[in-house]
């Protein structure tokens, strides 16, 4: 009976959307709802599809892929157009769409953190309490920072006090009125539940589906990286790789293979992955210049490209192992965060050390040219080049964009449509997704402005 109390709140939550309340307000038998022991908040965690399905619509907004006037006509959803063009506005439906699935997730974390909260824990059951207290935080503080760096502006130390950043929702209580917090205090608890989460989660994890310590480090250096604040971001990328610092040769890789890297490979922290987008092959094309700044001796050539003929070129170099995209944190990533943050602090031994570790094992066997550089800003140039190679379609682009715009990078994004030109101004207020329409109706809450 009580593994079947834990299989009904999971159908319970798995009908959960920010936009349904009218259905929740038909409460179920509470006694059939109830948790009664740990393994129940752990089988809540580890539900699949809802907490490993991610968010897959941020990438479809950056500068990786094209995709042709053909394709385009026939986009079945609107919604895609609409976000293919930059549209201000009618990107998402809040039940369905990237916004109510990330906050299904949050609700899942805030619901097992509510129950610790009332549940008697035995003493020998103390470690696998702070394990899945651990796990909640690590999914709710991740999700807090992926929501705002979807539908907030990029984090300026001078604005964010008063930016609007996200409904910062810290309980299961759907009765609570969801408010915009400012982009500082949406940042601030996202590192908060990461930190205490680090503290709780084991060094090595039983799957790397549930969060770990060297996760958890890894995704504080993605946030820091975030705001630009470079010395955080080089302390927690190195306090992750000192646990955990394993890369893949891709020389052992078979570049014919539909998928050449295997999921839950040696690199990958925590995995999570997204269903089908316009960036999916073969609708999504990679930018021509972007496959042809890779040098023939660079494995990634072959391993992460698809030839679909006509000069162009399908992504299949996911660590999803399948027509989804990895969407989580791997260490390969901590290593381009270290060396920037190296290159940033004028450390040029030690930047050009962490990426000639990880593009040893990119490069074919004896052909690998170490990469110098005589000064910090030629280091940061060649590791900022190689970090766009590397982590194409990890939906970082977009982060990347925004906080390199802030620092006067003037990158302009185009696209062009029937011969009609689209394009995204450096630091335009479109950076901030619209927020579902259907959720502002319901919740009175501001929309980002245009």
């Amino acid at each position: 009976m009580k593994k079947y109390n834990v299989y009904f709140v999971i159908l319970f939550l798995s009908c959960f959307t920010l936009s349904c309340k009218k259905q929740l307000d038909a409460k179920p038998d509470q006694k059939l709802a109830t948790i009664e022991k740990l393994s129940d908040l752990q089988a809540i965690l580890d539900y699949d599809p809802n907490m490993v399905i991610d968010m897959a619509n941020i990438e479809s907004s950056a500068d990786n892929y094209y995709i042709t006037d053909a394709d385009y006509d026939a986009l079945s959803d609107g919604n895609n157009r609409r976000i293919y063009t930059w549209y201000p506005d009618h990107l998402f439906t809040g039940a369905f769409s990237d916004w109510g699935n990330a906050y299904r997730k949050i609700y899942y974390a805030n619901t097992v953190l509510d129950a610790l909260q009332e549940m008697e824990i035995n003493p020998g059951e103390a470690a696998t309490r702070d394990n899945i207290q651990g796990q909640a935080l690590f999914i709710r503080g991740m999700m807090f920072w992926k929501i705002a760096n979807a539908w907030a502006p990029a984090y300026n130390e001078a604005t964010s006090g008063t930016d609007m950043g996200i409904p910062l929702r810290l309980s299961a209580d759907f009765n609570e009125r969801s408010v915009r917090a400012s982009v500082t205090d949406s940042y601030m608890q996202a590192i908060a539940d990461l930190r205490l989460s680090a503290s709780l989660l084991p060094i090595q994890p039983w799957q790397v589906v549930r969060g770990s310590r060297p996760a958890a480090f890894a995704f504080l250096s993605r946030v820091y990286l975030s705001m630009r604040q470079y010395d955080a971001a080089g302390r927690y990328a190195d306090s992750c790789l000192q646990l955990y610092n394993k890369l893949v040769d891709y020389n052992t890789l078979n570049p014919g293979d539909a998928y050449p890297i295997a999921r839950f490979n040696d690199e990958t922290l925590v995995y999570s992955y997204t269903g089908p987008t316009l960036i999916t092959t073969p609708v999504g094309k990679v930018d021509s210049l972007l496959y042809q700044s890779y040098d023939n001796t660079d494995l990634r050539k072959t391993v992460f490209f698809k030839d679909n003929g006509a000069g162009r070129f399908g992504f299949k170099g996911s660590y999803s192992n399948s027509q989804g995209f990895f969407a989580g944190v791997a260490t390969d990533e901590v290593y381009l965060n270290r060396a920037e943050c190296y290159a940033r602090s004028g450390n040029i031994p030690a930047a050009l050390a962490d990426l000639n570790t990880l593009l040893q094992k990119r490069y074919k066997t004896g052909q690998f040219i170490p990469v110098t550089a005589t000064s910090s800003a030629a280091a940061l140039a060649k590791i900022l080049i190689e970090r766009r190679k590397e982590l194409l379609f990890r939906f970082i682009r977009w982060m990347d964009l925004k906080r390199f715009n802030l620092e006067g990078a003037n990158i302009t994004l185009t696209r062009v449509v029937h011969g009609t030109v689209y394009t995204l101004s450096p630091n335009d207020l479109r950076y901030a997704l619209p927020i579902p329409e259907d959720i502002i109706a319901l919740t009175g809450m501001p929309q980002n402005p245009r």
